[in-house]
């Protein structure tokens, strides 16, 4: 990046959807100001007996979860889609909608009610991604499922009425918004070259070494040079895979030290359990070969300038496109400096 870009208002293109971003370096020269206090945090126990995602307890639709030991899914009791719903549309003058069925899931990623992903071991998290690539494949292989969304909303802030670890899967007919806005751009650019835009965009930035946080043998964590939040990254593997499902072992290994190695350092930002939302975007399950597909985990977090103060979207953000001041840069150099251990073990 020029000096001239570093200090002033400009903006920078999502490769991936097509769409800018404005940021405004001017605005701030340093990754925070103000307070950095802890939010208020309480010690979660091993088993919460009035948890209805914790082991042998009763779901709030009246199931009982089994005694289980490792990650463990299920339907959920009030899924958002539902399957066999009838395909019909409507269409009134400027007035149309059409129907939509899926079936969603919930995946509890251990039954310790007080771990999140960067307190469980390397081995736990691998357990996830395992059963992360059993729903996506056998998901995708339900008649009418042509894309598997995988996600995680985690704190109250993101609206997360549940500490117990877990995520949801979404599987649909049709395929979202955010991933057809991706679809044409990934297609295009692999016609015109032959290669996934994130093999030769990874590679770009694996030289400019600007945005990289974390990188392992068969992974790295960066910010997306178009990022919007003030702490977003993206996964992503070396290898052009489509989808989590086409994973070698020692590469799901390597996808699960890097999951826990930044989770961690974004709970080390303001020594608090930070919360965000975070999906994987892969190949749709329709059916078709998708070589331009290059799967990706990306982490959408709130947090700005403390453990309580949040980034909204708001104003000139809703009405014309985002926008952020401090820099990709400026927050990669800030969580590459953080400790690989999580503060709650350190001192």
């Amino acid at each position: 990046m020029t000096n001239s870009f570093n200090d002033n208002p400009h903006r920078r293109l999502n490769i991936l959807t097509g769409e800018w971003i404005l940021v405004s370096p001017h605005r701030t020269k340093r990754p925070w100001q103000g307070k950095t206090e802890k939010s208020a945090t309480t010690d979660l126990p091993v088993y919460d007996p009035s948890c209805y995602l914790c082991p042998t307890n009763e779901r709030m639709g009246g199931e009982f979860n089994p005694s289980y030991e490792k990650p463990y899914s299920f339907v959920n009791d009030f899924s958002a889609l539902l399957p066999n719903v009838k395909e019909e549309s409507y269409k009134n003058g400027l007035l149309y909608a059409e129907s939509e069925s899926g079936i969603c899931k919930v995946v509890c990623f251990s039954p310790n009610h007080s771990l999140t992903l960067p307190l469980m071991s390397v081995s736990e998290i691998g357990d996830v991604i395992s059963l992360w690539q059993k729903e996506y494949k056998e998901l995708g292989a339900v008649d009418g499922i042509n894309h598997v969304q995988i996600f995680e909303n985690k704190g109250g802030i993101m609206g997360c009425s549940n500490p117990h670890p877990h995520g949801q899967i979404w599987a649909q007919n049709k395929i979202p918004q955010e991933v057809h806005k991706k679809i044409g751009n990934l297609q295009t650019y692999w016609e015109k070259h032959g290669r996934s835009i994130l093999e030769d965009y990874l590679e770009q930035e694996l030289q400019l070494d600007e945005r990289v946080i974390v990188e392992n043998e068969h992974f790295v964590a960066l910010i997306p040079y178009w990022a919007v939040w003030p702490y977003e990254t993206m996964i992503l593997p070396k290898r052009k895979l489509a989808h989590i499902g086409l994973l070698s072992e020692s590469e799901k290994i390597s996808y699960a030290e890097i999951l826990k190695q930044l989770t961690i350092k974004y709970d080390n930002i303001f020594n608090t359990s930070f919360p965000y939302s975070a999906g994987i975007h892969q190949a749709p399950t329709d059916g078709k070969d998708h070589p331009e597909w290059h799967f990706h985990m990306s982490f959408y977090p709130p947090l700005l300038r403390s453990a309580t103060v949040k980034k909204f979207m708001v104003g000139y953000e809703m009405f014309a496109n985002p926008q952020r001041d401090i820099t990709a840069e400026q927050a990669a150099e800030t969580m590459k400096s953080l400790s690989n251990e999580h503060f709650s073990q350190l001192g």
